[in-house]
């Protein structure tokens, strides 16, 4: 089986974001794929990894739950900050990137704000699975 990884081109959005952004695979990472740096499942440090999504209009987030209640219940799109606390979760479990799993097409990853983040573009390179 194939999997296309995901790395340093690839495109993420959140279900909450208004705009899709990159993933940020930092440039130490050695282990790459048609010379682009492939991402694993600890890629997920916010403003780091994960950086905005533009605005985010979920209501858990609490800022903009405040600014829908100040608008008397208009949804206040407000600046998107995601909050990730775990990895990202990923079927290339057998695909080590510097010790932990690669991520793949499939991967997501929860945003505190009750947004899943996915992968919108994974790239142009795969992987083959045993």
């Amino acid at each position: 089986m194939s999997l296309a990884v995901v790395g340093e081109t690839s495109l993420i959005k959140c279900a909450f974001g208004l705009v899709p952004t990159p993933l940020v695979v930092l440039p130490d990472r050695t282990v790459m794929a048609e010379g682009m740096p492939m991402g694993n499942i600890a890629d997920m440090v916010p403003l780091m990894n994960i950086v905005t999504f533009g605005m985010c209009i979920s209501l858990a987030n609490p800022e903009v739950d405040a600014a829908t209640i100040a608008a008397l219940g208009v949804l206040v799109p407000m600046p998107c900050i995601p909050v990730v606390v775990d990895p990202w979760i990923s079927e290339a479990l057998d695909v080590m990137v510097e010790g932990p799993p690669a991520i793949d097409e499939t991967a997501i990853v929860m945003c505190l704000w009750a947004g899943v983040i996915h992968i919108e573009e994974p790239g142009n390179f795969t992987v083959m699975v045993p």
